[in-house]
């Protein structure tokens, strides 16, 4: 198996390649292992090579690359993982991530479960166009095992919940056995949660590092910097992925449904078409959470992030207004300046 299969590449993508890249220009497909400040890690059908790929490649981007090591371009991307940029007021999406099959939310079990961010980061999950599935880890430092994976199914509400220990190799099996040759898998979670330490265990060799948690607060330090493709050895693929503090979710109203359909379903009960699920009369969510069929937790954190896609958009309408605006004002000077231009030369004449 060469490099480039090792990392996913199969008829299929080769296909592709073929149909979005045709004609005389001599061409090789790669795939972007890392991307790191516009320096791009790229596997090949002659191995690894650095490029430069600018800002727009990302970690699991099939590329097009001509045999002096210039980046043309690269395939539709089948899936996307995104969130906003923290702190950013104009509202940029960060890409994490492309061409991802399986989107691993990990959720370590030697911490208490923190459903709101198990819920928002399934919904950024469906969103990404992959399938989600959640990956429980450390099932081996668990006091509480059984009350917490139960808890956990109940809150991911249909999407595939698989434990596993690093530590004593239980699960790895069934969760290598989702990750097919061709396909991707990606892990995300908080750091500490142990995704490197999966990964070697997956892969069998220890090379990649771990890091300790603190006790205090079970938080763990950043062993991993940058998203980067692991081959498992037969074309199966894991993405590793830095510890994720926070998730702002990005145009995710799609995974918002998938996640809290349930919730939205209920909306068609209500008496008033414009029911805003508050005080009013006959309002079907309000008499779910009363009668106990509706957590007002999950409630909650449905309004939070419906609010937060909200204001993001808010904010991308005004960025487009200014835009326009600016490019309306850029015509119509130029406009002027021809007119006056026109003026002229007829005096002139």
């Amino acid at each position: 198996m060469n490099t480039l299969e090792q990392y996913g590449f199969t008829d299929r993508i080769g296909g592709l390649f073929s149909f979005h890249f045709p004609g005389p220009i001599s061409t090789e497909p790669a795939r972007v292992i890392r991307s790191d400040r516009g320096r791009v890690l790229v596997a090949s059908r002659h191995g690894i090579l650095h490029l430069d790929g600018g800002s727009t490649l990302v970690t699991g981007d099939w590329a097009a690359v001509r045999p002096e090591g210039t980046v043309i371009g690269c395939l539709p991307r089948s899936s996307l993982l995104r969130r906003k940029r923290a702190y950013d007021p104009l509202s940029e999406a960060q890409v994490l991530g492309a061409n991802i099959d399986l989107l691993g939310v990990v959720v370590p079990l030697d911490r208490p479960l923190s459903t709101n961010r198990l819920e928002r980061t399934l919904v950024a999950a469906w969103d990404s166009g992959a399938v989600p599935i959640v990956v429980l880890t450390k099932a081996d430092l668990s006091t509480r095992f059984n009350d917490v994976v139960a808890e956990t199914v109940q809150r991911a509400r249909g999407v595939e919940v698989l434990t596993t220990s690093a530590e004593d190799l239980d699960g790895l099996e069934e969760l290598r056995g989702r990750i097919g040759a061709g396909q991707t898998l990606a892990l995300l979670g908080p750091s500490g949660a142990g995704k490197s330490s999966l990964i070697n265990a997956l892969v069998g060799d220890p090379r990649r590092d771990t890091g300790e948690v603190r006790a205090g607060d079970a938080r763990g330090r950043h062993t991993t910097t940058a998203r980067e493709l692991v081959p498992l050895g037969d074309g199966a693929v894991v993405m590793d992925t830095p510890g994720l503090r926070g998730f702002a979710l990005w145009d995710a109203e799609a995974g918002l449904s998938e996640v809290f359909g349930d919730i939205e379903e209920l909306f068609g009960g209500c008496r008033f078409r414009d029911c805003a699920h508050g005080s009013e009369p006959g309002c079907a969510v309000q008499a779910a959470i009363g009668s106990g069929a509706l957590e007002e937790r999950r409630w909650l954190s449905y309004r939070k992030m419906e609010r937060e896609l909200a204001s993001l958009h808010r904010r991308q309408d005004a960025v487009e207004q200014r835009r326009h605006e600016r490019s309306f004002q850029r015509v119509a000077r130029e406009a002027a300046l021809a007119k006056d231009h026109r003026n002229r030369f007829r005096e002139g004449r």
